[in-house]
């Protein structure tokens, strides 16, 4: 079972696509909320949720203060459990004003070569299986679109290498989770080198 763990819409059970997605787990959920309400990365910013499954990442964001939110998912079931999804999280605000939550059903690729810019904070949980070259593209056509001291935040396997992080990304460290790593990143200030991120 799938909840919103916080917010105006905490407690809330969302429903999950029946198969081709991974739920990111409440304690990695957890994890990374309490990471970035520390630095104050989510009360009023515009949030992409790409490869959003059920779109938890990106409802749970919105439920915590995020002014808009898009859920980018090209699996059609997946993107109607997303609509649905958010229709719920709308219902929960209770006559207050949600945020905005769009979903996209096409590729992420699709989605961010036409997409405005102006991210503050990205989700970037693909399947695992996906190809490092097609997630190292991914990652090369979401960096133009990144606010000033944008958040990026990806889930892989414990067992996939370091993403390939392009020009205007910066990674900052790597968090271990049993089979799931989070890689976090930043918007590069292009005059500072590139610092390597190491296993903790």
């Amino acid at each position: 079972m799938t909840r919103i763990i916080a917010g105006f819409a905490g407690s809330l059970t969302l429903a999950v696509p029946r198969s081709g997605t991974r739920p990111t787990s409440d304690r990695v959920r957890e994890a990374i909320f309490s990471a970035l309400e520390a630095r104050d990365a989510v009360a009023d910013a515009s949030v992409l949720d790409l490869y959003a499954g059920s779109g938890a990442l990106g409802l749970e964001a919105a439920s915590r203060g995020a002014a808009e939110v898009v859920l980018v998912e090209k699996a059609r079931p997946a993107a109607e459990v997303c609509r649905r999804n958010a229709a719920a999280l709308a219902r929960a605000a209770r006559g207050a004003a949600a945020p905005r939550v769009r979903v996209e059903a096409r590729s992420v690729a699709s989605y961010l070569e036409s997409a405005a810019g102006g991210v503050d904070l990205a989700f970037v949980d693909p399947p695992y299986d996906l190809g490092e070259a097609e997630l190292a593209k991914d990652l090369a056509l979401l960096a133009p679109l990144l606010a000033d001291s944008a958040t990026v935040v990806v889930e892989r396997s414990s067992r996939s290498p370091e993403p390939g992080w392009p020009d205007g990304i910066e990674p900052e460290r790597r968090r271990d989770y049993g089979e799931t790593t989070l890689w976090w990143a930043s918007t590069a200030d292009a005059d500072q080198p590139v610092p390597p991120s190491q296993p903790e």
